[in-house]
């Protein structure tokens, strides 16, 4: 954005929205333009102020942030960043919010660490600002997608990345996988405690196993492991059996778990490998890709009309790691189309 991102503050706690804003305010890209306690005054300050992006409590009185979400996604699509505290119930509430359109989550600040989570609000508020919201896909249309793509298996397995705004898409397109789905493996952005309630919910919501990656495990057809986060990035060790390999080190392209970290791990088996990038910003998973599409796989970016925030695919594009471009309803099906697909081997 060329101005300043006007951003709506909504928590109960009065100390809380002056942490808040006197940490927004530090961002000479960002100007507070109001405050809310509680859903009622919410709906009447968007009215009032028109922001840019609000800010929102997932737990709040007399309605909850994630029903607030819900009717403001419904009839006034705005970028929407979660404000959550990392309890089992927070974190599930918080998937919940990403799942209805919120553009990300961040914990509430903690003792030792306001300052790091306080920076992050500020370049993901910044962020959001610019983000493309728009009324999420329909429940039924969602639902309509689970296995209607018949697949008769085959040898190729799954990688997929993504960051922001890629928790609906994940749900979107494995909505459309069988339950003999090939093997599958997911790096998505997001804190250890959250990715561990995103694995509960999907679980039961998709034909497929899914659940957090642990290490070790040989991959199979029917199940999709989820990089657990935390200190680990979610690779694939290719020396015999394929299996899960977690690796503790340092963020790999800015981001632990990282999408390049898991392209790159999967590069001795390339022709073997689907890959597919999502919504999210920044530029993990592109060289991964690239590397990925040199060696033989198949590559698929969300289209640009589809993502939230068209960072990851558009500099995997960039850098001509992208083979496919497919909107969100219909990557799943694509995937499993290009794993029955061989890819043409070039001759001189």
């Amino acid at each position: 954005m060329t101005r300043k991102a006007r951003v709506l503050i909504v928590d109960d706690s009065p100390t809380m929205r002056r942490l808040l804003r006197a940490s927004l305010l530090t961002d000479p890209r960002i100007e507070v333009v109001g405050e809310a306690e509680d859903a009622a005054q919410a709906r009447d300050a968007v009215n009032k102020y028109s922001p840019d992006v609000m800010t929102l409590d997932v737990e709040m009185p007399n309605m909850s942030g994630l029903e607030f979400l819900r009717r403001l996604m419904a009839h006034r699509p705005m970028p929407v960043v979660m404000v959550s505290t990392l309890t089992s119930q927070g974190s599930a509430a918080a998937v919940e919010a990403l799942a209805l359109g919120a553009i990300e989550c961040v914990e509430k600040p903690r003792f030792g660490n306001a300052r790091d989570t306080m920076a992050r609000l500020a370049e993901i508020v910044h962020m959001a600002a610019s983000a493309r919201v728009r009324e999420p896909v329909p429940r039924r249309v969602i639902e309509a997608q689970n296995n209607v793509t018949p697949f008769a298996g085959s040898e190729k397995i799954v990688m997929i990345g993504g960051s922001t705004g890629a928790v609906e898409a994940l749900e979107v397109l494995l909505r459309s996988f069988p339950a003999n789905c090939p093997p599958t493996l997911i790096t998505q952005h997001m804190p250890a405690a959250f990715l561990s309630s995103f694995a509960a919910r999907l679980d039961p919501l998709v034909a497929p196993n899914v659940r957090l990656a642990s290490e070790g495990e040989e991959i199979r057809p029917g199940n999709v492991y989820i990089a657990p986060g935390g200190d680990y990035h979610l690779n694939l060790d290719t020396k015999g059996p394929l299996r899960t390999r977690l690796v503790a080190g340092p963020a790999q392209s800015g981001h632990r778990p990282s999408v390049d970290s898991m392209f790159l791990s999967a590069v001795p088996v390339a022709n073997r490998v689907v890959s597919a990038i999502l919504t999210g910003m920044g530029r993990d998973g592109a060289a991964g890709m690239l590397a990925l599409k040199d060696g033989g796989a198949r590559t698929i970016g969300q289209s640009e009309d589809s993502c939230v925030v068209f960072g990851m695919p558009r500099v995997a594009g960039e850098m001509g790691g992208v083979e496919t471009w497919a909107d969100l309803q219909d990557i799943g099906k694509t995937i499993l189309t290009q794993c029955t697909r061989r890819k043409k081997v070039r001759t001189k």
